[in-house]
């Protein structure tokens, strides 16, 4: 195909996007998403021309083009050279940033195109963006945006810049003023821990082995102080969020005694946002990842703060889960992965705490109370061997529960305790004649249109399921 026929085909379909029909438009997409799957560099050439000769073309459209560049970079990269990645760099730049205000559509697809180039043409990205990352300036929103994205997706190319990028940000901290702006820098923090993490956890495949810890620590706790201190109080609940998503990455990060000196104001204050967001996954999942990051480095704090933390996961595990919304289960996932965490360093704490609240005269607790044992029974198996015993006999109860929703969770706690050998114990008689009772009943009706659930997860117990000793 001659180079001139696709930049003329190009330039006629591009014409053709102005069409006020959607389906017009898509269709326009779409050929030139084709037309750039056999010549990419041409297509590409083509686009960038028309989006320069003609600046007063409407944002959705300009969006349009965008987003069929970063399809056919996305699908051939190793295709292009260094020339036609520094020139749709250097577009996706400026049709990023030349409109200071937000232009979410427009910029979002010019960042991706710059994050797909930048999959394999780091360093020419970099240049470009920390070009408008410079110190004292508060940078475009989306320059923000884009560095994080790029950290997660090309994680050993961006790695290496983030020194110097944590260092040209600290101070940025200070004269953000503007909650979106803030909560732009607050997952940008999150991103470059998760990426830094990840480099971390994969030293035998990076360019530089010899990256540490350390490198990053002092940094982030600076940014972090900013964080927990100051915008952590914000009246603005998004902010809020952001900064909980961010806190849980970067406390692995953290200095390890910087960590030990600030988990006594740190667990209280990730704690007493569950009072003030509905949702509470954000919480929950930060809670896990700050858990993780206390007994990685030997924390002797954690254990002051155990009782306060135990009593505020169990509210949540016993809060009744919509199961249509994936944000509910995914909360109860992050809860249990706290008490994983917990079960591994306290077993007899944990366990002393939950046993009694079998004997609990609301359903709600005895049922989510079911469900932690059932969880760490599986996840904290080899702390729980030797408390085998003594979980069997604080059975003794629920094998009494006439509550059908307690009974479904009894069987799933016996369906554990199957898998990892409890039954062979003494008192293990008494579970398994539990189960054959229960098959025994005659089934009753459920009302219709009503779901089963265990602290939100659904339990199938069709007429196989007390034999099926699985997890």
């Amino acid at each position: 195909m001659a180079k001139s026929y696709v930049k003329k085909l190009s330039a006629t379909l591009m014409d053709a996007i102005t069409d006020k029909d959607p389906l017009v438009q898509e269709q326009v997409y779409g050929a030139l998403c084709a037309l750039g799957e056999s010549q990419p560099e041409q297509t590409l050439g083509a686009c960038q021309e028309h989006l320069r000769q003609h600046e007063k073309l409407a944002h959705p459209h300009r969006t349009m083009i965008l987003k069929a560049m970063e399809a056919v970079v996305s699908s051939h990269l190793g295709r292009l050279d260094q020339g036609t990645a520094k020139a749709v760099i250097l577009l996706a730049s400026s049709e990023m940033t030349t409109v200071k205000e937000l232009v979410g559509d427009w910029q979002q697809a010019a960042s991706s195109v710059l994050v797909a180039v930048g999959r394999r043409f780091i360093n020419e990205v970099m240049e470009e963006l920390l070009g408008k990352f410079v110190p004292g300036v508060l940078p475009h929103c989306f320059v923000v945006q884009t560095l994080a994205s790029l950290s997660v997706s090309n994680v050993f190319g961006t790695v290496p810049f983030l020194p110097s990028i944590l260092s040209t940000m600290l101070p940025m901290l200070g004269l953000a003023k503007h909650d979106a702006l803030r909560a732009v820098f607050c997952c940008a923090l999150q991103r470059f821990s998760e990426s830094t993490l990840e480099y971390l956890a994969n030293l035998d495949q990076a360019p530089d082995p010899t990256v540490r810890k350390d490198t990053f620590s002092s940094d982030i706790f600076s940014a972090y102080e900013v964080l927990f201190t100051h915008w952590l109080q914000s009246r603005e609940a998004k902010l809020r969020l952001a900064v909980v998503q961010a806190l849980g990455p970067m406390s692995h990060l953290l200095p390890n005694e910087k960590l030990e000196e600030q988990l006594p104001k740190l667990i209280p204050g990730i704690l007493s946002l569950y009072k003030k967001h509905a949702e509470a996954f954000h919480m929950s999942k930060s809670l896990g990842q700050i858990l993780e990051a206390s007994v990685s480095v030997g924390s002797r704090t954690l254990e002051v703060q155990l009782d306060a933390l135990l009593a505020a996961l169990h509210a949540q595990v016993c809060v009744p889960v919509e199961l249509s919304s994936p944000l509910a289960v995914s909360n109860q996932k992050e809860v249990l992965r706290c008490f994983t965490v917990l079960a591994c360093c306290f077993p007899d704490r944990l366990l002393a705490f939950l046993l009694p609240k079998l004997d609990s005269s609301h359903e709600r607790v005895r049922v989510g109370t079911l469900q932690v044992v059932r969880h760490v029974i599986n996840s904290a198996a080899a702390q729980m061997e030797v408390r085998k015993p003594f979980i069997l006999s604080s059975m003794r109860l629920p094998l009494l529960d006439t509550n059908n929703q307690v009974k479904r969770a009894v069987v799933q706690v016996i369906s554990a305790m199957a898998h990892h050998g409890y039954l062979e114990q003494p008192g293990g008689k008494a579970m398994v004649e539990y189960i054959v009772q229960q098959c025994a009943l005659a089934p009753e009706p459920e009302p219709l249109g009503s779901e089963i659930s265990e602290g939100g997860s659904p339990l199938e117990l069709g007429p196989a399921s007390p034999f099926s000793w699985g997890r």
